[in-house]
């Protein structure tokens, strides 16, 4: 399984909720759309708008969210991320997204057990 990992900063003029909403409603649809025959599983993971930390105030906080994408070969990774085109996805992004960072992993599932 391989999965990618995007870190998303939204732009200087976005309110938070605002933000966060176009990337729900909006850009998750198109990130489907586009990819839905290669995509296993796609999931954002949104800061908590009162997430602060302790040295730092809320303005400097260094990501707004996380979207996580699995796939399930390096064929449909490769489908999807392989030799650089312009599409969508960051048309779509340009005016919503300050700063972004990607990490591409092999996912590794710890199994636990909770009483």
């Amino acid at each position: 399984m391989i999965k990618v990992m995007w870190f998303l900063k939204r732009a200087d003029h976005l309110l938070l909720q605002v933000f966060l909403k176009w990337w729900v409603e909006v850009h998750a649809l198109v990130i489907v759309g586009v990819q839905k025959n290669r995509l296993r599983k796609y999931a954002i993971n949104l800061r908590w708008p009162n997430d602060t930390l302790p040295d730092k105030p809320p303005t400097e906080i260094d990501w707004d969210g996380c979207a996580e994408q699995w796939f399930e070969t390096e064929a449909d990774f490769e489908a999807v991320y392989g030799p650089p085109t312009p599409g969508p996805m960051r048309t779509d992004a340009v005016s919503y997204v300050s700063r972004r960072a990607r990490m591409v992993v092999r996912e590794s599932l710890i199994q636990t057990a909770y009483a």
